[in-house]
């Protein structure tokens, strides 16, 4: 594992040998539930997300206008996200460990980041000029850019958090 992720291994450590997280890794049930209900609310943000990030390329729901798209979405992915990082912590915290040596949890933790950084550029440089081109229905090229860069960064998590299982075997 890579220097800059050293000193994080020693939390992890502490993490495991906490009695609730022992308890979530030897329980029978609760790491499937807790599985189910993070895919549930990937499901929820991503479906969401995607749905805005069409808009924004020009390809879905341009019979309504961004502004109004967003209005509609925002609040459920909202809902999704927090599911999703409150059931992603959970698991995370059942097996440390196991997810501190994992190269595609580092993946998917690093294309979270750039999609966060995706939509706040969104938000900070293209939504600026919304009042222009809500309306109009095409989005401006850097909104468009956006959308595409959402769906892909997205779509990278996912299929990163999918491979998580497979992280241990692949890479040794």
């Amino acid at each position: 594992m890579s220097d800059f992720l050293m000193p994080l291994r020693s939390l992890f450590e502490l993490v495991d040998t906490f009695p609730s997280s022992i308890a979530l890794r030897e329980s029978q049930y609760m790491w499937a539930y807790i599985t189910v209900a993070h895919v549930m609310a990937m499901c929820l943000f991503a479906g969401t997300v995607v749905m805005m990030d069409l808009r924004l390329l020009g390809v879905g729901n341009m019979h309504t206008t961004f502004s109004e798209t967003q209005r509609r979405l925002f609040p459920w992915q909202m809902v999704g996200m927090i599911l999703a990082v409150i059931t992603g912590l959970v698991l995370v915290f059942a097996q440390p460990l196991k997810f501190y040596a994992n190269v595609f949890f580092w993946v998917k933790m690093m294309m979270i980041v750039l999609a966060g950084v995706n939509a706040w550029a969104f938000h900070n440089i293209s939504y600026l000029t919304v009042a222009s081109w809500d309306a109009g229905g095409t989005p401006p090229f850097g909104a468009k850019l956006a959308g595409a860069a959402g769906v892909a960064l997205w779509g990278m998590v996912i299929l990163a958090g999918r491979l998580i299982p497979y992280g241990e075997t692949w890479f040794r």
